[in-house]
C-alpha cells in the first residue's frame, strides 16, 4: 500500500493572479494609499504553518514570513487559542494608564531574555518604527545630548525620527525633509562590498576609523552624541552581516565616550538567527534594544527594552494607548514558549544551515549569485551580473521574484540587488526542498534570457 504524502506543498491552479484576486486588486486601487509597495498581485484567503492559499485556491510557499513576522507559522494553533483565550477575558485596558498581569508577565520575560546581567525594564510599543520612536526619545532625555549616529542602509522605520534614522532607500526619504536634524550617517561595514582600496576583512577596522576620525573631528563632538543605533545584520539595507568583531568594537569606542549602544533587533529578534537575538552572534550586550515584527507571531505588538539605570523617565514622558495591548501579550508569550521549548530556535539554526548549504551550492554553478549570507534563517542572496565587477542584477532579481510567485514560491527583496530567505521557524526539510527546487528553476531561466543592459 502506497504510504499517503502528509507534506503539504503547495498547487497551483493556474498561473496566479487568478480572477479573484484581479478583482480584489482592481478594489485595492480604488481605496487603498498608493504608497503601499506590493512586488506581486497576491491576495491572500487564510495561511496555515508555512503555506498561504489565494482567493482563487493557490497555494504558495511563504519564504516572506510577512516580512519576518510570522516566526511560529501562519495561525499556529497554540498562539491563536491564546489570542481567542485573551479575547474572552479582555480586549483593551490601555496598560500606559492601569494594570494587567500579561503585560506584566511579557516584560519579566523579557528582561530576562534580553542580553547582559544588569536589570532593564520595559517599555512596550505596536512597531518597530514606534519603539525605535521611543528609544530615541529615552536616550536623548537621559543623556541631554543631542546628536545621534547610524549607519548607511539602515532601516529603522518611518515615522519622522525613525525615518531620519534611516538611509536604505531614498524613496523613504524623498519628500520629508527637514527631518529630526542631529543624525549623523558612517558607512556600515560590508565585507562584499568593502570601499575602494580597502580588504573585505578590514572593513570593520574603516568605519571604526571613520567614526574617530571624520564624525568625532569634523562633524560631532563625541561627548554630544546621545546614542548610536546599529543593525547587528542590516534588514532592508541588504541582509549585510558584518565581521563578527565590529559591534563588540564599536560597543568599546561607544562606552569611551559614554554614548549608548541601541540595537535594532526588530526584523532579526525572536528566533530568527538561530538565537533569541542576533546581538548573541557577536556577544553584544546593549544599552537599549528595540523589537517588534516576530514578537507575537503576526499581533501588533513591539517593545524598547533599556537598562534599568537608564530607564529613569517621569510618569508622562512617554506613552501610548495600544501598547503592550493584552491580547498581543499573550500571543508574544505563547511565541516566545515555542521559541524556546517548542524547539523553533534550534530548527532555525538546523534548517538554516541546510538552506545556506544548498544555496552555496548552488552559487557555484548560477551565474547571477554573487553572495550567499545569514545566521539561521536570515539569509540573503545577492545577485551580480559579472562577478569580478559585482556589478548589481538589479531586473534579474526583479524578475525572479515576479516569476517565484508565479510558479508557488513567496520571497521578496532588499537592498537594490539581494534576495531574502525568511521562512517561518516552523518550516521543514521537504519545505525547503520544494522552494529551493523553484527557485533554482527561476534562477535557469532568467540566466538563459538576455538582459538590456
Amino acid at each position: 500500500m502506497k504510504k499517503k504524502n502528509n507534506n503539504k506543498i503547495p498547487s497551483l491552479k493556474g498561473t496566479p493572479p487568478g480572477p479573484n484576486a484581479q478583482k480584489w486588486v482592481e478594489r485595492d486601487n480604488a481605496v487603498i494609499s498608493p504608497s503601499y509597495t506590493r512586488a506581486y498581485p497576491l491576495v491572500v484567503q487564510s495561511a496555515k504553518g508555512i503555506v498561504i492559499t489565494d482567493v482563487d485556491g493557490n497555494r504558495f510557499l511563504d519564504f516572506t514570513s510577512g516580512i519576518a513576522v510570522t516566526a511560529t507559522g501562519h495561525c499556529h494553533p497554540k498562539v491563536v487559542k491564546a489570542i481567542v483565550d485573551q479575547a474572552k477575558r479582555l480586549i483593551h485596558m490601555s496598560g500606559t494608564d492601569f494594570y494587567y498581569s500579561s503585560e506584566v508577565l511579557l516584560g519579566e520575560k523579557l528582561n530576562r531574555l534580553a542580553p547582559g546581567r544588569e536589570r532593564k525594564k520595559v517599555f512596550f510599543t505596536n512597531s518597530g518604527t514606534e519603539s525605535t520612536e521611543a528609544a530615541m526619545k529615552l536616550v536623548r532625555h537621559q543623556t541631554k545630548r543631542p546628536y545621534y549616529i547610524a549607519f548607511l542602509g539602515a532601516f529603522h522605520g518611518r515615522s519622522m525620527g525613525a525615518l531620519s534614522l534611516t538611509a536604505s532607500k531614498v524613496v523613504h526619504r524623498a519628500g520629508f525633509a527637514p527631518l529630526v536634524p542631529g543624525v549623523i550617517h558612517a558607512p556600515y561595514p560590508n565585507p562584499y562590498r568593502p570601499p575602494a582600496g580597502i580588504p573585505a576583512e578590514e572593513c570593520d577596522r574603516y568605519t571604526l576609523n571613520w567614526l574617530r576620525e571624520v564624525a568625532f573631528r569634523h562633524l560631532v563632538a563625541p561627548e554630544e552624541v546621545a546614542a548610536i543605533f546599529v543593525e547587528p545584520i542590516q534588514g532592508e539595507g541588504g541582509y549585510v552581516v558584518p565581521p563578527k568583531r565590529f559591534l563588540g568594537e564599536l560597543s568599546d569606542l561607544a562606552r569611551e565616550f559614554g554614548i549608548q549602544i541601541v540595537v535594532d533587533e526588530i526584523q532579526t529578534g525572536m528566533g530568527r538567527t538561530g538565537k533569541m537575538f542576533a546581538s548573541e552572534h557577536f556577544n553584544l550586550v546593549p544599552d537599549v534594544m528595540t523589537l517588534a515584527k516576530g514578537l507575537a507571531s503576526g499581533m501588533p505588538l513591539g517593545a524598547m527594552i533599556a537598562r534599568e539605570a537608564l530607564m529613569r523617565w517621569a510618569p508622562g514622558a512617554h506613552a501610548n494607548t495600544f501598547g503592550g495591548n493584552p491580547i498581543a501579550c499573550e500571543a508574544a508569550l505563547a511565541t516566545i514558549d515555542l521559541l524556546e521549548n517548542g524547539g523553533l530556535m534550534r530548527n532555525a539554526e538546523k534548517m538554516g544551515n541546510h538552506l545556506l548549504s544548498r544555496l552555496r551550492a548552488m552559487q557555484k554553478t548560477h551565474r547571477l549569485i554573487g553572495d550567499v549570507r545569514g545566521f539561521g534563517l536570515m539569509i540573503g542572496v545577492e545577485l551580480v551580473r559579472d562577478r569580478e565587477t559585482k556589478k548589481m542584477a538589479i531586473p534579474e532579481r526583479n524578475k525572479i521574484i515576479q516569476r517565484c510567485f508565479e510558479k508557488g514560491l513567496l520571497i521578496l527583496g532588499c537592498g537594490q540587488n539581494v534576495l531574502r530567505f525568511v521562512p517561518p521557524l516552523v518550516i521543514k526539510r521537504p519545505e525547503a526542498e520544494r522552494a529551493l527546487a523553484i527557485f533554482e528553476e527561476v534562477l535557469a531561466e532568467v540566466e538563459g534570457e538576455r538582459t538590456p543592459r
